[in-house]
């Protein structure tokens, strides 16, 4: 039936485990071949965007960590899958604001300043005012 179907994805395991789980007496025709679409439209979509996380690593082999990434990254698939944990996929990252160093206004190449580079230009600027 999956041949009929077009699909990849066995349509009459999907259709057994409809049976056999406690979902509802009887199960029709059409659902096991609409559910086995469904699942296989997903496993494309989270695949594609786990390659080409994996891509960007530089690598050729998808391994949870690019998993994690690809549906992190997604808005509806971490909708979708917000309750899950993936299995050594990490963690997304993430730096808050606050503690990234500053950068110099009106530099052009824009460096981080420490603080007390800003201490020495604010005393300078001071003394010459005051002069």
């Amino acid at each position: 039936r999956s041949m009929r179907a077009g699909l990849q994805f066995p349509v009459s395991r999907v259709h057994r485990h409809l049976r056999k789980g406690s979902y509802s007496e009887r199960v029709a025709g059409g659902s096991p071949v609409y559910l086995a679409a469904v699942l296989e439209y997903l496993s494309a979509e989270i695949l594609e965007l786990a390659g080409n996380a994996a891509r960007d690593n530089k690598k050729t082999r998808i391994i949870p960590r690019h998993l994690q990434l690809a549906v992190r990254n997604d808005e509806e698939l971490n909708r979708l899958l917000n309750s899950v944990t993936i299995a050594q996929g990490g963690v997304l990252p993430n730096i808050n604001s606050l503690l990234l160093p500053k950068k110099v206004a009106g530099a052009g190449d824009s460096l981080p300043v420490s603080s007390a580079g800003v201490m020495k230009k604010a005393k300078k600027a001071v003394a010459t005012a005051s002069q």
